[in-house]
This record gives structure tokens, C-alpha cells and sequence, in this order.
């Protein structure tokens, strides 16, 4: 069991475990806040915005850029490719996953009879697939022996994400406490969106593992879908309600947190 949890998938599973439980973290505030104002969700869900963006390009984008390095002028093209096809996958699931957001009365996607809080949570999963593949990866890249990663940024990485799945946690708990949902019911809901995280992180080790060549395209994967999460979904919804200037200043403290989180650490 031991030699599981050392490899490349073990801590990929290990760490998506630990985002999992930051979001159940977040969710777990409908028992301790009476109320919970929709500008400190914003900034918050701010927050998890510049977070994804400086882990996008610190913790996943520069290590590709380095390792595709030898390539000279060509490369970027390899980067480039797996950005685009990271942030395609996302839209594709966009289309076909019915979900809805708090700020919002009329579900995306196809059309669904699911109950609000299931799109809700979908809504939320959308956003914890391409962070649960970055860690995946980003670990399956230091267990790989490549210079440009290591077990310390892939911790960074790990523990960047958790503090961002906090407010993704509450963005979805807090809004279903305040239709009606008793506490519990909104815990589980919120920490159920969170779910994923660790599936996709074994993924993410698995295909890398499988294929060390295409490594600087699965970097850029993950970096291309949390991109695509962040302009089209994340900083969107932070705006929503008329608190945009808080939103954000959000942003820019989660980016900046993150950026020196990744060069001190990693």
C-alpha cells in the first residue's frame, strides 16, 4: 500500500483527495456563517480567478515552454496545440453538461429536468475537472524524472488549487442554503461537486505516465481547460451582481498569492 501511495499515481490520487477536501471546507461554511454576502462570495470566487490563472502559467505553462525548449523557434507549437485543445475540451463539455450557476435563472447546455441543485453542482464540476487533471499531471511530470518539474511545485500547485476550491465550495452551498436547503443537505451538495478533483488527478498521472513524450502537451491541457473555466465562467459570475471592482481586487491578491507561492516553493 505504502509503494502505491509513493507513485506517480498514488500521490495524484493522494492530492486530489486533499483539493476535495478544501472544497468540502468551503462547503462546510453554511454551519458556521448565519449569512454570507454575495460580495464576499465575489471576491472570493475573485480570488480563485487570479489563483488559476498564475497557476496556469507558473505551475503548468513555463515547465512546458521548457521542456519543448530544444525545439527553438518551433517551440511553441506543442504548447500552443495542448492550450487550445485543453480549452476545446472544456467548451465541448460546456455544450453537452446541463448546468447553471448562482447568479443565473436559465440552465446552459442542453435542456434538463434535473432539479436546480444538481445543475448547480454541475455548474461547480465544470471547474474542478481541468484543476484536478493540472494536479494529475503536474505530478505524474516530477515522478517522471523531468527537470522542469518537481514534487515541490507539484505540492505548490496542490495546495494553490485547494485554497481557490474554497469559495467554489460556498459558491455552491451558499446559494442552495438560501432556497430553502437545510445545512446538511447544502454541505453535501457543495462538497459532492468537488468529487472529481481526485478522479481527474489519476487521470492526468495515468496519461502521463503512459506517455511521457506528449508531457509539454498535457501541461498545456490543463492550463489551456483552467483558462477557459476562468474567462468563461469563473470572473463572469464574480461580475454578476454588481461587484465587479471587489471581484476584481480579488483576482489580482489570488493572483499574486499564488505567484509567490509557486516561486517560493516550487
Amino acid at each position: 500500500m505504502n509503494d502505491f501511495f509513493s507513485s506517480p499515481v498514488g500521490m495524484a490520487l493522494l492530492a486530489g483527495l486533499a483539493t476535495w477536501g478544501f472544497t468540502s471546507l468551503g462547503a462546510a461554511m453554511v454551519y458556521t456563517a448565519k449569512s454570507f454576502s454575495r460580495r464576499s462570495l465575489d471576491v472570493m470566487l475573485g480570488f480563485a480567478a487570479g489563483v488559476m490563472i498564475a497557476a496556469s502559467y507558473w505551475s503548468l505553462l513555463a515547465p512546458a515552454l521548457e521542456m519543448t525548449a530544444h525545439l527553438g523557434r518551433w517551440a511553441c507549437i506543442p504548447v500552443a496545440l495542448g492550450f487550445l485543445a485543453g480549452a476545446g475540451a472544456l467548451r465541448l463539455i460546456d455544450i453537452i453538461l446541463p448546468h447553471i450557476h448562482p447568479t443565473e435563472n436559465v440552465p446552459d447546455g442542453p435542456p434538463s429536468k434535473l432539479p436546480r441543485s444538481a445543475l448547480l453542482v454541475f455548474a461547480i464540476t465544470l471547474h474542478n475537472i481541468p484543476e484536478g487533471l493540472a494536479v494529475g499531471v503536474a505530478f505524474g511530470a516530477a515522478a517522471s524524472g523531468a527537470p522542469e518539474a518537481s514534487i515541490a511545485g507539484a505540492l505548490t500547485l496542490m495546495f494553490g488549487i485547494g485554497l481557490q476550491n474554497v469559495p467554489e465550495g460556498v459558491a455552491v452551498s451558499v446559494p442552495l442554503l438560501r432556497e430553502g436547503f437545510s445545512k446538511h443537505r447544502a454541505f453535501f451538495y457543495g462538497q459532492l461537486s468537488g468529487i472529481v478533483e481526485p478522479i481527474a488527478a489519476v487521470l492526468g498521472a495515468l496519461a502521463v505516465g503512459i506517455a511521457r513524450p506528449v508531457l509539454p502537451f498535457a501541461l498545456a491541457f490543463a492550463a489551456g481547460a483552467m483558462i477557459f473555466v476562468v474567462v468563461e465562467e469563473v470572473i463572469p459570475e464574480s461580475h454578476a451582481s454588481g461587484h465587479g471592482d471587489a471581484a476584481s481586487v480579488g483576482v489580482v491578491i489570488g493572483f499574486v498569492v499564488m505567484m509567490c507561492l509557486d516561486v517560493a516553493l516550487g
